[in-house]
Formats: structure tokens, C-alpha cells, sequence
């Protein structure tokens, strides 16, 4: 039986910046390889296939996480870095890392003690420019181990925090990657089920690319895309925010699909499953948008995993969330897609 704590975290645990996501990707096709037939396309995406009756459901999640990309090493082994999808400067001083160079190199980013007649010493977030990752090591020593291009991720021991949350680094969108696999195993466990593909997809973090190749080639019927959104919290505006141990979000948008996701809401009521809806005026800032315009137009929803502290090294998750995600979209599919 499906450990989901252990999944959840063992995912959020990878590595997989954009554009290098095949540690991450090695770890889900163990997951989902009991059940489907497994490629990888020629951007990178990792493709799960299980032949069924009917329509062709898509299932999209992407499997980047955020960090940071070293530009060069400078004297005493200090790294000059650049962000490698939405880091947030903000919360990165004297943030502990680890550098992918010939072997993984435990760092520290760089931060002024907080006295006021020190230069550099200020309340206001240093801009990436000004930001260094101390290695510990000097100038020649970090150039054997290191070079300009190897990746950067955050460090953070991932938990069990009270009432079935987690914290990691990377459940954007290892939580999402989650629900799928995990609706997958649902909705497989029905002989009557339709054609689903998965779509772990790359670069999401740097503007979608893998989701607008990937669902290029697999030309669906429909897809429902999921990923994480914001979550209730001090100093976060409610009415834009899911809350944790409430359940999925889901999304209403022009990009996406209305009938689509009238039917999930209607799936969720009739199941008992707890929601709310997002509603959002434009597109949805999620791979979601890209799909739904793929070759001549794919019906796609969103679903969304309500999460706190996004693009930090301590995101926080309800399992909850992700369990009720999954029902839901396996409430969907098998259910035909025809909730009114």
C-alpha cells in the first residue's frame, strides 16, 4: 500500500532544477512504472501511458523545483549565483545550500550580521547581484569541485508538522506530482477506465516549456493540470488564498475549460469532498495556461494544492489536501467527466 507521507517527501527530497529535472524524474517513474507504460520525450518530460476505452484524459504536473544556477567562483571560494526559476532573494541570506558540482558541496549563502554601522547591514533584501555562497573552501579548491552552470538547492530536512502537514523545500510542485500518481492508482484500479496520460513535465519554473511540448505530443481530449497555490496565512490576503486541511482548489479562469470545472466542483459535492474554488480574471500562472492552447486546443481545469511559504526552503502542505486532490480527479474521470 501507497506510503503517502513517505512519497510525498521522498519526491520534495530530489533534486530536478529547471532544465536538469532527471533525478526527480528517475524517482517518479519508480512510482508509476508498476502501471504504466514509461518514455521520456526528447525535451525531457517524463510520459506515463495506460491504454483505456474512450477519451484520452491527461494528467499534468510539473517536476522542477526552484534554486539558484553558480555563475563563477570567485576568491575564497565564494560562488557568484543567478536564480534558476522563482527564488525569492528575499528569504536566501544565511539560507544553508547544496551545490551539484563533481560531488554535492554543502554551502551557505552569504549574510551581513545585522549591526547598524556595518556596511551592507539593512532591513531591505539584497538584490541577486550582491548575493555570494560561502563553500568554505578557497578559490582553487572550489574550482575542482565547481563550476559555472552547476545547480544550487536549498537545504531543509523535510517533517511531519502536527494535523497531517509536511514541510520540504520543493512541494512546489513534488505535491502535485503526488496527487497524480496518486489518482492515477485510483482511477487505474477500474477495468472501464479511459486512456490517461501522465505528464511530468519540465521548466515550469522558467516559463512552462515542457508543458508546451509535452501536451504538443500527446494531443488529449482533456487534461486536468495540477499544482500548488497560496494558502491562508498571517498577512495573506484570505480571499485569494485555499486554506490547509480544507481541501483542493479549483481553479476558474478564461483559459481554463467551465465546464470542466463545473463538473469537478459538482464531483466533489456529490463525493463529499471538501473545496473551494480560485477564481482568477486572466490566465492562471501555471502550465495550465499553455496546455489548454496546445496544437489546435486542449479542454484543461486546475486543481490546486493550497501550500504555504511557496518558493521557500519550508513549504508546508496539508496531506490531506493531496489525498482529497487525488479522490477528486479520480471521481472525475471514472465518473465520465459528465457531473452536471
Amino acid at each position: 500500500m501507497l506510503d503517502l507521507k513517505r512519497m510525498v517527501l521522498d519526491l520534495a527530497a530530489a533534486g530536478g532544477t529547471p532544465g536538469n529535472e532527471g533525478v526527480v524524474l528517475k524517482k517518479i517513474e519508480e512510482y508509476i512504472s508498476p502501471f504504466c507504460d514509461t518514455c521520456t520525450d526528447r525535451f525531457g518530460n517524463l510520459v506515463g501511458k495506460a491504454p483505456g476505452n474512450g477519451r484520452t484524459v491527461l494528467l499534468e504536473a510539473h517536476a522542477d523545483r526552484i534554486g539558484l544556477m553558480v555563475t563563477s567562483v570567485e576568491d575564497g571560494g565564494f560562488l557568484r549565483v543567478v536564480k534558476c526559476g522563482g527564488a525569492d532573494a528575499r528569504v536566501l541570506t544565511a539560507q544553508g545550500v547544496t551545490v551539484w558540482g563533481r560531488r554535492p558541496v554543502c554551502g551557505v549563502v552569504t549574510s551581513v550580521p545585522p549591526y547598524p554601522n556595518w556596511k551592507g547591514s539593512s532591513s531591505k533584501a539584497p538584490d541577486f547581484e550582491e548575493l555570494l555562497v560561502d563553500t568554505g573552501m578557497s578559490r582553487s579548491e572550489a574550482e575542482k569541485l565547481i563550476s559555472p552552470g552547476d545547480r544550487i538547492t536549498f537545504i531543509s530536512r523535510g517533517a511531519e508538522l502536527l494535523n497531517g502537514r509536511v514541510l520540504s523545500p520543493a512541494l512546489d510542485d513534488r505535491a502535485g506530482c503526488a496527487v497524480i500518481i496518486l489518482a492515477a492508482g485510483m482511477i487505474l484500479q477500474r477495468e472501464d477506465h479511459p486512456s490517461l496520460t501522465l505528464l511530468f513535465s519540465g521548466q515550469e519554473e522558467t516559463g512552462g516549456s515542457g508543458a508546451v511540448t509535452g501536451a504538443f505530443n500527446i494531443d488529449a481530449d482533456e487534461c486536468i493540470s495540477v499544482d500548488v497555490s497560496f494558502a491562508a496565512a498571517p498577512g495573506v490576503p484570505a480571499e485569494k488564498c485555499g486554506e490547509l486541511g480544507k481541501g483542493p482548489m479549483i481553479g476558474f479562469s478564461p483559459v481554463l475549460d467551465y465546464d470542466m470545472s463545473s463538473r469537478l466542483v459538482a464531483a466533489a459535492e456529490r463525493e463529499g469532498i471538501p473545496y473551494r474554488t480560485e477564481i482568477m480574471g486572466a490566465g492562471t500562472g501555471t502550465d495550465a495556461d499553455h496546455i489548454a492552447v496546445s496544437r489546435g486546443g486542449v479542454k484543461t481545469a486546475l486543481i490546486s494544492v493550497p501550500q504555504r511559504n511557496m518558493h521557500t526552503a519550508v513549504e508546508i502542505v496539508s496531506l490531506d489536501d493531496i489525498e482529497n486532490s487525488a479522490k477528486l480527479i479520480a471521481a472525475y474521470v471514472n465518473g465520465g467527466g459528465d457531473d452536471a
